[in-house]
C-alpha cells in the first residue's frame, strides 16, 4: 500500500495543500484540488491512521474526479483498511478492467491478498507490478517480505538482494536480510555480505548494525561491539544499537559496562521494560541484588505481563533466602505464561526447597512435558524422587534421562550410584565404566554424591584405572 513520502509535492508545498483541507473541512469553504494533492493527502492520513479524515479526503476526491484510476485505488486501499476485502478487490478488479498498467493497482492488490494470507496471491500480483513500477527495489522488498511471511526464507534472501542491487540505500531491504540470513542460517554469509556493503557504503548505519548482528550470532561478541559502536557513531542517537551493544557485554560477563550502556538508550528512547530487566539480569549476575529487584520491579511497573521480569524478583529473593515470598513472583510469572519448561523448573526447585516434595514432583513433571532441552532436570528430579523414597521412580527418569542424552556422563555417574545403593552392584559398575569412558575427570560428582564410594575397593580400582587412560 502505497504511503506518503513528499515524492509527488515538496514538503513545503504538500504542508500548505493539507492545510487548505483541513481549513476546508473545518470551515466548510470550497477549495480546488487536483487529484495528485488529494491522493498524497489520502496517503498522509492512511500512514497515520487518521482514518477519518482519510475518509473525508477519499468522498472529496471520488466526488470530484469519480473516474481517476488512483483514487479508486486510494478507496480500495481505505477499504481494506476497514476489513472490507471483498469490496476492495472488486473495486480493484473493475479497475483493471480500464487501467490495467498501474503498478499501485497490483500492489495493492497484492497488499490486501498477503492481509488474509494468501501469500502465492500476493506474489503473483506483486510480480505482475515489477515491470510497471518506477521503484523496482520496492516491489522487490515487497515480494521478500511476503516470502518470508511464509517461511520460505532463501527466496525472500533472493528478492531481498536484488532490491539492494537496485537501490542500495533501501534500509528495509537491509534490514530484512539480516532477518533471512538468521532464519537460512547463513551467518558466515551474512558477514560478508555487510562488510562488502560496507565497503561501498561505510556510513550506513543499518549496515553496520546488521554486521553486529551478525557477529553476534556466532558468538563474536568482541567483533560485535565494535560494529555497534561504528553504528552509533554514525548516528548517535540509534538506541537499538546502543541496546545491542549491551547485550554483547553482558554475554561477556561485562556486566558493569553493559549497564552503563543499556542506560545510554534512556537518553534516545521512553525507557522499555526489556532494557529495565536486562539491567536486572546484570545486577543479578553481579549478586547486587537489591539494585536487581529494583530494576526488575521498574520493568513490572512498565510492563505488568512482562513474565520474565516477575521470575527475575522470584529467583533473587530466593538467592536472598526469603524464599516464601520468592514463590507469589514465580506463581505469577507462571501465571502469565504457563507454558515455559525454565518457569517451571525453579518453580519446583523452590518447592523442593520448602520441602514440598508432591509439588515439586509435579512441577518438574512439567518441565519434561514441555520438552525442556536439557539434562539437568533429570538430575534434580531423580533426587527429589530419592530424597522422599521413591527409588523405582528415581531409576525410571535417571533411565528416560540416559534415553534422551545418551551423551550426558552426570547420568550414567547418577544412575551407577543409585544402582549400586540399591544392591544393583553389577549394573553400578557397568554404568560406571561407561560414565568413566565418557568424562573421567567428572567421577568427583559420583563420590560427592556418595562418599562412602571411597572406601570400596572396587570402584576405586576402576576409577584409577581410567586414570591413565589416553583420551
Amino acid at each position: 500500500m502505497s504511503e506518503f513520502d513528499g515524492e509527488g509535492l515538496s514538503n513545503q508545498d504538500f504542508e500548505q495543500s493539507l492545510k487548505r483541507f483541513e481549513d476546508m473541512v473545518s470551515s466548510g469553504a470550497h477549495h480546488f484540488f487536483d487529484a495528485d494533492e488529494l491522493e498524497e493527502i489520502i496517503d498522509y492520513y492512511m500512514q497515520w491512521f487518521n482514518l477519518e479524515m482519510a475518509k473525508k479526503a477519499l468522498d472529496y476526491a471520488l466526488e470530484h474526479y469519480p473516474y481517476s484510476s488512483s483514487i479508486k485505488i486510494k478507496q480500495a486501499q481505505y477499504l481494506s483498511s476497514q476489513h472490507n476485502t471483498r469490496d476492495a478487490l472488486n473495486l480493484l478488479n473493475d479497475v483493471e478492467m480500464v487501467e490495467s498498467n498501474n503498478s499501485e493497482l497490483y500492489m495493492t492488490r497484492g497488499y490486501i491478498y498477503s492481509q488474509i494470507g494468501l501469500s502465492e496471491q500476493a506474489i503473483e500480483n506483486y510480480k505482475k507490478a515489477l515491470p510497471l513500477a518506477e521503484f523496482k527495489d520496492e516491489v522487490y522488498v515487497a515480494i521478500g517480505i511476503e516470502f518470508l511471511n511464509d517461511d520460505k526464507a532463501e527466496d525472500a534472501l533472493y528478492y531481498l538482494k536484488k532490491a539492494i542491487k537496485i537501490n542500495p540505500d533501501n534500509d528495509v531491504a537491509l534490514n530484512e536480510l539480516s532477518l533471512c540470513f538468521e532464519m537460512t542460517g547463513k551467518s558466515e554469509e551474512a558477514i560478508s555480505f555487510y562488510e562488502n556493503y560496507i565497503e561501498e557504503k561505510p556510513y550506513n548505519h543499518f549496515a553496520w548494525f546488521n554486521l553486529g548482528i551478525s557477529y553476534n550470532r556466532l558468538g563474536l561478541y568482541e567483533k560485535a561491539i565494535d560494529a555497534y559502536d561504528y553504528s552509533v557513531a554514525i548516528k548517535d542517537n540509534f538506541s537499538s544499537a546502543y541496546f545491542n551493544k549491551a547485550n554483547s557485554l553482558a554475554q561477556l560477563d561485562r556486566y558493569a559496562e553493559a549497564i552503563e550502556v543499556y542506560k545510554e538508550t534512556f537518553k534516545h528512547e521512553e525507557p522499555d521494560a526489556s532494557t529495565y530487566y536486562y539491567i536486572g539480569e546484570c545486577y543479578e549476575n553481579m549478586s547486587q541484588y537489591e539494585e536487581a529487584l529494583v530494576n526488575y520491579n521498574r520493568a513490572i511497573k512498565l510492563d505488568a505481563a512482562y513474565a520474565d521480569a516477575w521470575l527475575g524478583v522470584g529467583i533473587v529473593l530466593d538467592y536472598q533466602n526469603r524464599i516464601t515470598e520468592s514463590i507469589h513472583y514465580i506463581k505469577k510469572a507462571i501465571e502469565i505464561n504457563p507454558n515455559v519448561a525454565e518457569y517451571w523448573y525453579v518453580f519446583g526447585e523452590v518447592q523442593h526447597k520448602l520441602g514440598f516434595l508432591e509439588e515439586a514432583a509435579s512441577a518438574y513433571q512439567r518441565v519434561l512435558e514441555l520438552g525442556y532441552a536439557e539434562f539437568d532436570i533429570y538430575i534434580d528430579y531423580a533426587k527429589l524422587l530419592y530424597e522422599g523414597g521413591y527409588y523405582k521412580d528415581c531409576e525410571k527418569i535417571l533411565a528416560e534421562g540416559i534415553q534422551k542424552f545418551p551423551e550426558s556422563p552426570e547420568l550414567f555417574y547418577r544412575m551407577s550410584g543409585l544402582l549400586m545403593e540399591l544392591g544393583k552392584r553389577q549394573e553400578g559398575l557397568v554404568f560406571l565404566e561407561n560414565a568413566l569412558e565418557m568424562n573421567y575427570e567428572k567421577h568427583t560428582e559420583l563420590l560427592e554424591y556418595l562418599p562412602v564410594l571411597e572406601n570400596d575397593q572396587v570402584v576405586m580400582q576402576l576409577i584409577q584405572s581410567f586414570r591413565n587412560k589416553p583420551l
